[in-house]
């Protein structure tokens, strides 16, 4: 598919039932060998979950998200000539956190990890809605 250099775009992820994982956008040439560091300086602009509960904004440092309550379906915002990339609760209709001030250089396109099953425990699939334009 072809990513995104222009304008602003947006999608929603339902992670309903989900123990761990990892959403956002990612600029082209990130690196795709061994483990991923995910800071924006690396190319990536997440959110992850881990263990359940802890959520969590991958900056430099990554910030803790103290959310009020679990998130069934996540939207993610971006606006490229703004440098921006936001993260949503989509029932909720609140805001989760926002990168700003980026600049973004080369085409983004959206990013996720459902993360490993764990046993079962995290086998609820990530449902990806699609991603418009606007």
């Amino acid at each position: 598919k072809e990513g995104f250099s222009s304008g602003r775009f947006y999608y929603e992820v339902q992670v309903k039932g989900k123990t761990e994982w990892d959403l956002g956008v990612a600029r082209e040439s990130i690196n795709r060998k061994g483990e991923n560091i995910y800071r924006p300086k690396d190319g990536y602009w997440c959110v992850v979950l881990r263990n359940k509960t802890e959520y969590k904004a991958c900056d430099s440092p990554s910030v803790s998200l103290s959310l009020k309550q679990a998130p069934q379906k996540f939207g993610v915002f971006v606006d490229y000539e703004e440098g921006l990339v936001s993260f949503y609760d989509v029932d909720a209709k609140s805001h989760i956190y926002s990168f700003t001030a980026q600049t973004f250089t080369e085409k983004l396109y959206p990013y996720f990890c459902p993360c490993f099953n764990d046993g079962g425990e995290n086998a609820a699939p990530l449902i990806i809605c699609p991603v418009h334009q606007i």
